[in-house]
């Protein structure tokens, strides 16, 4: 695996680095301190194509592939998590789900706006008793003649408030069946189709996260993804793919945490020498460096083969897998590396550490990922 980047992946990265120097390093602790969702930041990704990376550029996208993806991913969060999670969720969940399962109708009617960021996008699985255990979720859609009634709620929705359309997963089917859930897609304004309460977050926190609330919602049937019960076994797939931005995320994070450690460590003398010449500072440079290198290759290994239409369950968990626990080690060395100065907001090393965790938990937490891998080594 060659590391280096190809003139698409340059061209994002020069343009990210860029945009994030004058668009989001200005304002990105104001934004953490309020937990402002800055809208107007992804209206602008929208237009420079990074909303609809994937998406083919028939349906307004920017039709580039996961190496590109996954460099985009990685180069906004290591400005901001934040923003780095929020335009992953909205690609590889929402708009992933549309293109991967929609109908060419479907496609042309919803992808157009996503890719441009004119609307943003959310995508519900998640429930407040059914985290990891999906497949006992209490959303519960009942046919209605062309329409299908959603109650129930779903929580840890990202954009659940800012978005104007979201992939919701309901059951139609028997609890605890993987061929009883369904996709709808579900634009607002619709009657029923509410937001609850946003969650107070340690990290991540310009990136939106709230309820959805369903009562008595009609949602057309046309609206279905797919075949009515093909909605787990979609989201499974989606997924898939979901774990390698969130692979991404922690590679862009881990690398963030990793070049502002090492500048400090260049800078800060203590006994009349930079304290990276100390073998303590030093060794943890050199593990962090290792560790995010080696995170890189599973992720882009993932990537690749995602590109070639392969199989990726087993790799996209491991990318997320390793990558994740990575991100958080670094993180935490990046602080241990600051100092005093790495737990004052004065300096970057404590917030790449609270944005760190939620990689290890979101989209599957390592132990699901341990899961996944084991069954895939053990068939």
């Amino acid at each position: 695996m060659q590391l280096t980047y190809n003139e698409n992946q340059q061209m994002i990265a020069d343009m990210i680095r860029d945009f994030g120097a004058k668009s989001i390093k200005p304002a990105m602790m104001k934004w953490d301190e309020s937990q402002e969702f800055p809208v107007h930041v992804f209206k602008q990704l929208g237009e420079l194509g990074l909303m609809g990376v994937l998406v083919p550029q028939e349906y307004g996208g920017s039709g580039f592939g996961y190496l590109e993806y996954v460099t985009a991913i990685a180069e906004l969060s290591k400005i901001d998590g934040s923003i780095g999670l929020s335009m992953a969720a909205h690609n590889s969940l929402c708009t992933g789900h549309i293109l991967q399962f929609g109908s060419e109708e479907q496609k042309r009617k919803w992808l157009p706006k996503l890719a441009t960021a004119e609307w943003i996008g959310a995508w519900g699985l998640t429930e407040p008793n059914t985290g990891s255990d999906a497949g006992n979720m209490r959303t519960v859609a009942v046919r209605d003649g062309d329409h299908w009634v959603l109650n129930g709620a779903k929580n840890f929705i990202t954009h659940g408030k800012s978005s104007n359309i979201a992939v919701v997963i309901a059951r139609t089917g028997e609890v605890g069946d993987s061929h009883g859930m369904t996709a709808f897609v579900i634009e607002k304004p619709t009657q029923g189709f509410s937001a609850g309460r946003k969650e107070d977050k340690l990290g991540m926190r310009a990136s939106e996260t709230t309820e959805l609330i369903f009562e008595d919602c009609r949602v057309p049937h046309e609206n279905i993804l797919g075949n009515v019960g093909e909605g787990f076994i979609q989201s499974m797939k989606v997924l898939d793919g979901g774990r390698i931005s969130i692979a991404a995320l922690s590679l862009g994070i881990a690398q963030g945490a990793y070049e502002a450690a090492l500048a400090y460590a260049k800078e800060r003398q203590q006994f009349n020498k930079p304290i990276a010449q100390f073998q303590g500072i030093a060794f943890k440079l050199a593990d962090m460096a290792t560790e995010i290198e080696a995170a890189a290759l599973l992720t882009y290994r993932a990537a690749a083969m995602k590109n070639r239409g392969e199989n990726v369950t087993k790799e996209s968990a491991m990318a997320k897998l390793y990558a994740s626990e990575v991100c958080v080690r670094a993180a935490n060395e990046g602080v241990q590396i600051f100092g005093g100065y790495g737990y004052t907001k004065d300096y970057p090393a404590e917030k790449y550490y609270r944005d760190s965790k939620l990689c290890t938990i979101g989209e599957g937490t390592s132990e699901i990922q341990k899961l996944v891998i084991s069954r895939a080594v053990l068939k």
